[in-house]
């Protein structure tokens, strides 16, 4: 079954304009996802993750190809060495795949890090910003319609579009201004 038009999780007609939010609301929602999908701070932070995880991933990359190769190496010509140097090789190995180990583990742990710090980040941002519209527009609460449990929702209440429009002509690292 297919939402009705304007409701929430309905998808508009290509081209339609968005419903005029009703007169005398005083709850009204976001879409967190869709601002931190569309606005230009969200998507420079999703570039940063983005950015960080590949930058990783051709280091993790780069420590297996080493560590394969020294396994590699010992099954070849592991039956020639000595006992000494075919344990020395061993050692090395398995000391190889800790760090690997150790290193998958930490890129995991500063990659969540990282996005945790950029989401803090965008939501000290966004705060003001939110708080802003619900004054101007004399709101009692404002919801974050994912977090919601909402099954129906008036478009007309959705104030994504105006919050992340505000948020994207804020400047970067400044707090949203405030009207009086």
């Amino acid at each position: 079954m297919q939402p009705a038009p304007g409701c929430a999780g309905a998808s508009p007609p290509p081209g339609a304009a968005p419903r005029p939010f009703p007169e005398g609301a005083k709850v009204a929602y976001i879409d967190l996802q869709y601002i931190a999908s569309n606005s230009s701070e969200g998507k420079a932070a999703t570039a940063k993750i983005q950015e960080y995880a590949k930058k990783k991933t051709a280091e993790l990359e780069g420590k297996q190809k080493s560590l394969e190769a020294a396994r590699q190496k010992l099954l070849q010509g592991g039956t020639v060495l000595s006992d000494q140097a075919r344990s020395q090789m061993e050692k090395d190995i398995d000391k190889m795949n800790r760090e690997l180990q150790y290193a998958q583990t930490d890129a995991q742990s500063e990659q969540q890090q990282l996005t945790q710090d950029l989401q803090n980040d965008f939501q000290t941002r966004l705060n003001p910003i939110i708080d802003q519209v619900a004054k101007e527009k004399g709101l009692h609460f404002v919801l974050s319609i994912a977090d919601s449990g909402a099954v129906w929702a008036h478009t007309g209440l959705n104030i994504s579009a105006e919050v992340m429009k505000r948020l994207d002509s804020a400047k970067p690292g400044a707090a949203a201004p405030v009207k009086k």
